[in-house]
């Protein structure tokens, strides 16, 4: 595996590091970038013509990653030449009426099947709801791991975009399909947020629209756990994700707040809130946020000082509440991972990855540290 680093520059593609000889075996470039600037056409036309070959993916983002920090150029990107390995991809567009679950497992049927290791997902991180994006990707078991995150738009939430071998567009899906006996792939994924308050039952939920906890309403119930914060509602429930589980199951995923309905005293979060779960309130402690992170490194085996690729999706969420330090969990995971792992991704609004022991399933998280770590026997 060889890989070249780029930031885009005043509309131009420069090399940050340059590893791959000849541009035209490249099999696959990953791009990430402000919603603003990944639409331009330097964009896609620069990378085209530099990797006439490569198939080019991205997001926009919330904040685009490349090594331990949070990269100054509005957009940048990573080229992958796989030795003996390949890339496939499929990709499905969908508008207000598509029945997300459905294209979902269209997705992953247009994969070959034959030597798929891992699939990696991006999506319009805004117009669908990502609880039925996995709902569908879980319904064709490949018996392979599923990565990814939704897109990006910074603290706007007005539009998100994603590439798939194509200029930008909205409402689109993508899949990147990784295939060779050589490849070796592994998942992390972490959040190191702490919880507050008693359990409680949903007991009144659709969709991703949670009303009643314990038969209370679920706003007023916040609001008397977030004493000064609840007046900032909603920005400040960032702060206060909810962790939710299965009432047989000792862990479960964290949902971000995103907006509150005063007259129905109801919250929607950034994922499904299922009746009958079992709820806690979340709360940030800065120093375990960066511990979570290295937890989700140490969950990647060891590289053995391969050189490898690794795919960083964090949560937008994460980014807010650590403020001016947040690159410490880059580092975390940079410290953890060494020197060999080129680390690029971004700041999502959702991180798709594995759930519990069930690495064939992947699940919506909000609030966490996502790693994708690959490389070449």
């Amino acid at each position: 595996m060889k890989i070249d680093t780029l930031e885009l520059i005043n509309n131009k593609w420069r090399f940050a590091r340059q590893f791959i000889e000849n541009k035209s075996l490249c099999q696959v470039v990953f791009v990430f970038g402000e919603s603003d600037f990944i639409q331009a056409e330097p964009v896609f036309e620069g990378l085209r013509a530099l990797y006439p070959n490569a198939k080019i993916v991205g997001a926009s983002s919330a904040g685009s990653i490349l090594g331990s920090t949070i990269a100054n150029a509005a957009v940048v990107a990573t080229a992958v030449y796989l030795e003996s390995g390949s890339v496939e991809l499929s990709t499905v567009d969908f508008s207000a009426e598509s029945d997300i679950e459905a294209i979902s497992s269209d997705l992953l049927r247009q994969l070959p099947a034959e030597g798929l290791r891992h699939v990696f997902v991006l999506a319009d991180g805004l117009n669908l709801n990502g609880s039925e994006l996995v709902k569908g990707l879980n319904k064709v078991t490949y018996g392979v791991t599923v990565t990814g995150g939704m897109a990006g738009d910074g603290d706007r939430f007005l539009h998100t975009w994603v590439i798939s071998d194509a200029p930008a567009r909205q409402n689109r899906i993508v899949a990147v399909g990784f295939y060779g006996t050589d490849l070796v792939i592994s998942t992390g994924s972490h959040g190191g947020w702490s919880s507050f308050g008693a359990d409680r039952q949903v007991t009144r939920s659709i969709g991703n629209t949670l009303f009643e906890l314990d038969y209370e309403p679920a706003l007023d119930v916040y609001k008397k756990h977030l004493g000064e914060f609840a007046k900032d509602l909603p920005m400040s429930g960032m702060r206060f994700p909810l962790h939710i589980r299965a009432p047989n199951d000792s862990e479960g995923v964290i949902r971000t707040l995103l907006q509150i309905d005063e007259s129905a005293k109801s919250i929607t979060f950034a994922g499904d809130i299922p009746c009958g779960y079992i709820a806690q309130l979340m709360k940030p402690e800065l120093h375990q946020l960066i511990y979570g992170a290295g937890d989700a490194a140490k969950e990647i085996n060891q590289l053995n000082d391969h050189q490898a690729l690794g795919l960083v999706v964090s949560c937008v969420g994460r980014r807010v509440v650590m403020k001016h330090i947040v690159e410490e969990e880059l580092e975390a995971v940079e410290e953890i991972l060494g020197a060999n792992v080129q680390l690029v991704g971004f700041y999502s609004y959702g991180e798709i990855a594995p759930f519990n022991d069930r690495p064939e399933q992947c699940q919506l998280h909000n609030q966490t540290m996502t790693l994708t770590a690959i490389y070449e026997r």
